[in-house]
This record gives structure tokens, sequence and C-alpha cells, in this order.
């Protein structure tokens, strides 16, 4: 078994270990994005939900899936270790889409909620096992997790767009019987959720000790204990989680006190800290707060925008037939692999410059573009038919726009979060950047209920407007979020003192 420092003394750009990582996120990304895909559009036209109680569903279900990422976190730091977390959460996460296979229609809420628990065990722990791959200070690192990041959003793309398409039977039609559409769409993320998982058994003997779990110097018996205990609780949870994403009053009170309670622990800590730790700690709180208006906006493409590709948007982009929904679904990780490496050195070449943006002005930057691709959105009312029918040309081109926003705001964030926060409160300010990542979903789930009860019992054409009309609200409240960023990063730059 190699050591961790023999793994980091790798020669050339990255480790080999990296690739194993990249392809098993690869496919649980397609996994989670293709699921995630389905959801909205699956509950209103086979679950026969009303709109506003579908997108409220979708933020529910998306809000938890965020939270429990902070859980499985802490588990994984404090009893599993990075690999157990990772295996017992794709574990769930195949027992989930199987349920969903079998019996989409009577077990969706029981399969969801096993997706939720088992995503909240693997997403926050391959990511921690690709920055053990460096040694701290290694050139390398950003090289890699740009690598890394590209394997996520090729999970995203193929499996945001194949799902959804094999569902509305706009893929593999004439291979698939009627009326199966939607089991095979939900079996192929059980099925790709064990490549996944294959990828990672068979190659995780590479990995040396990382990764492994920090009770190693306990006796195997307590050992056994702790980690039963964890499987047993989460599966004893999926019930509780069940009820609460089937009924998102319960959520609500959930998502009600656990962001006061978290400011309060924070507050509680910050008194044990210096004037100017607390500051710092003062500049994550507002990252944070603008991050839930990000995407809460953001993440209308699981809802809102899911409704409106079903049924306001042509089917071709540059004259080739696409589903509408699958690319709403994938524009955005096509995007992001297409243009993250040019970003990346357009800030190198700034910072060369001596006139790169601090990470204040970079995310009010992502508020500007995403106004301007809900300006796009908008605009698509503009070219629209009788039928209600638009653009999806303009469409993909206002998810173009928005993708510069999210490459301003998503891999700056985190990195942000770790050089504000002392040491002590590392993991605690970790899990209250996930939090605002639940609470954005929340939102969406409620903006998008708001825009869908307000095209109740309308024309096409009229639904359009009102969700166009809709997304120049957003436009305009993301321009004045962009305008108060940049204005105040002189306050939030003294906050952050030496941090950039």
């Amino acid at each position: 078994m190699q050591t961790i420092e023999q793994i980091q003394d790798f020669k050339g750009k990255y480790p080999k270990q990296l690739w194993y990582l990249f392809f098993s996120e690869m496919w649980e990304r397609f996994c989670f994005y293709g699921m995630r895909g389905m959801l909205y559009f699956y509950m209103v036209h086979h679950l026969l939900m009303d709109k506003e109680t579908a997108n409220l569903q979708y933020g529910a279900t998306q809000a938890w899936v965020y939270a429990f990422t902070f859980i499985g976190g802490l588990f994984a730091d404090k009893i599993f270790g990075f690999r157990k977390s990772l295996f017992w959460g794709g574990i769930l996460m195949i027992v989930g889409s199987l349920i969903l296979a079998i019996d989409p229609k009577s077990m969706f809420f029981v399969g969801v909620s096993f997706t939720i628990v088992g995503t909240g065990f693997f997403k926050p722990n391959i990511s921690s096992m690709v920055g053990k791959l460096y040694r701290e200070g290694d050139s390398r690192t950003d090289a890699g997790f740009s690598l890394f990041y590209a394997g996520v959003n090729l999970g995203a793309l193929i499996g945001g767009y194949v799902c959804i398409a094999v569902g509305k039977r706009e893929m593999l039609s004439s291979i698939i019987p009627e009326g199966l559409e939607w089991n095979i769409a939900f079996g192929l993320a059980a099925v790709v959720m064990v490549i996944s998982l294959l990828t990672f058994t068979q190659t995780q003997k590479s990995l040396g000790n990382i990764g492994l779990s920090p009770l190693q110097h306990i006796a195997s018996g307590k050992r056994k204990i702790y980690e039963w205990s964890t499987y047993l609780g989460s599966i004893l949870i999926i019930p509780i989680i069940i009820v609460m994403v089937s009924n998102t009053e319960y959520t609500d009170y959930f998502m009600y006190t656990i962001g006061p309670f978290s400011l309060l622990y924070l507050a509680y800590e910050m008194r044990g800290f210096s004037i100017a730790e607390n500051k710092k700690l003062i500049a994550a709180v507002i990252f944070m707060l603008f991050s839930i208006v990000f995407w809460a906006f953001f993440e209308q493409s699981g809802g809102s925008l899911s409704d409106f590709a079903a049924e306001n948007l042509n089917n071709t982009v540059l004259g080739i037939p696409l589903d509408p929904n699958g690319v709403n679904n994938s524009a955005n990780s096509f995007f992001v692999i297409a243009f993250a490496a040019l970003v990346g050195m357009v800030w190198l070449w700034m910072a060369k410059k001596k006139f790169e943006p601090n990470t204040i002005i970079k995310f009010g930057l992502a508020f500007l573009f995403l106004a301007g691709g809900f300006w796009v959105f908008y605009y698509t009312k503009f070219f629209a038919g009788p039928d209600g029918k638009t653009s999806l040309d303009l469409f993909t081109f206002g998810w173009f726009v928005i993708t510069f926003g999210e490459l301003c705001l998503s891999p700056i964030g985190m990195s942000a979060m770790t050089k504000l926060s002392p040491q002590k409160t590392q993991a605690v300010i970790m899990g209250m950047w996930f939090l605002a990542s639940a609470y954005g979903q929340y939102f969406a789930g409620l903006l998008g209920a708001n825009i869908a009860s307000a095209s109740k019992n309308m024309t096409n054409l009229e639904k359009l407007n009102t969700y166009a009309d809709g997304y120049q609200q957003l436009a305009i409240y993301a321009l004045i979020a962009g305008v108060i960023l940049i204005a105040f990063s002189p306050l939030v730059k003294k906050l952050m003192q030496e941090v950039k």
C-alpha cells in the first residue's frame, strides 16, 4: 500500500488516482442530475400534481439533499471516513433509483428519500479525497480540481439530457416498450451508479490510507458499533424524510429553524475569536446570504424552467432536433465544460496584469450574468408563435450567459469559506455553506410555485408571457443584488482583510 506521501509525490500534472475519482464522480453525477432533471416533469405529468405543488415538492427535495450533505460530511469526519461514507451513500442511491425503476408512481417519495440520504453521504466526500491527493500549497491542486469539476459536469451533461429524453420517449423509443419508458429512465440512474461504485471499489487500493475511518485507533468491536449504528440510523431516518418531503409544510418548519439556529451557534463560537477573525466570519456570512439568492434564481432550472421547456419551447438548436427539457437540464454543464478553463485563464491573465477582481467583485459579476441570462429568458416572449412556443436557440443562449455567472461564483465560494474561517470552525462554516445552498433550493421552489400560481387556467401563449414576465422580475432582482455587492465591495474587502 502506498503512503499518502508517496501518492502526493506524483510526477506530471495529475496523479493517476484523480482519474479513478473523476470517473466515479462522473457516473454519480449522471445519476444525480438525471434524477433531478426528471423530478418536476414526472410529478406534473405522471403523478398529476398541480404545478404549484410540484415546484414546492421539488424545492423541498433539493433542500433536503443539500441539508443532508452537511450531515453526511459530519459522519464521514467522525465515524466512517470518506471511503465508507461514499460507498454507503452509493448503495442508498442505487436502492432509491431501483425503487423508482420498479414502481415510480406509488413508491415515488420512498425512492426519492433513499436518494436524498445517499447523496448526503456520497457528495461531500469524494471531493475531499481529491484534495488529499495533493500536498498543501501544491501549485497543481487547482488544475486537479478543474479536471474533477469537468467530470462533474460531463456526468451532469449526459445524465441531464439522456434520462428525461428517454422518459419522454424522445430517445430509444423504438426499443423501449410503451409504458416502460419511465421505469427505464429511473433504472438508468441505478445502472450508472453501480458503474460509479464498481469504479471506486476496484481502484480504491491505489488511494493508500486516504479516506479510511478516523476511528482506526480504537478497538475493532467498538468501531463496528459506531459504524453499524450509523448504518441503522441512516435507514431509520428515511421514513422521516419521506414524511418531510411529501408534506412540504414540515420542510418549511425545518427551514424556519435550522438557519437561525446555525447563525446563533456561529455567534456563540465567535465569542472565543479575535476581532480580526470575527470580521472574516461576518464576510463569510455575507457571501452565504448572497449565494442563497443566486441559487434560488439559478435553480429555477429544475422547477419553473422545466415547465417552460416542456410547454413553451420549440425543439431545435441551430437546426438540430433536441428535447427542450434535455437542453434545459444539460446546457449549463455543456457550457461549463467548454468555458471553465477559458475563464480560469482570464483570471490568471488579469492577475498577472495586477487587475484581477477580488472575490466580492466576482460574486457581484455572477449576479450581473445571472440577470443577463434571465433577461434573455424574458426576451423569448417576443419570438413566440400563436401556439405559445418560442425559440429554443434563444433559451439556450440564456443558459450560456448564466454559466459565466456560475463560473464567477461557484468555484470560488467554497474556497472563500476555507480562507475566511479559523481552523476551529472550518467544518461549521462548510456546513453553513451547504445549508445556504439548501435555502437556495428551498426558495427556488417557492419562487417557481408563485410563477406557476400566476399562470393557472391560461392559454399556452398567456402562460408563456406570465413566465417570461416572472423571469424579468428575477433579472431585475439579480441586477440589484449585483450592484449592491459591487457598491459595498470596499466595505466587505475591509472585513476580509488580507484574504483575496
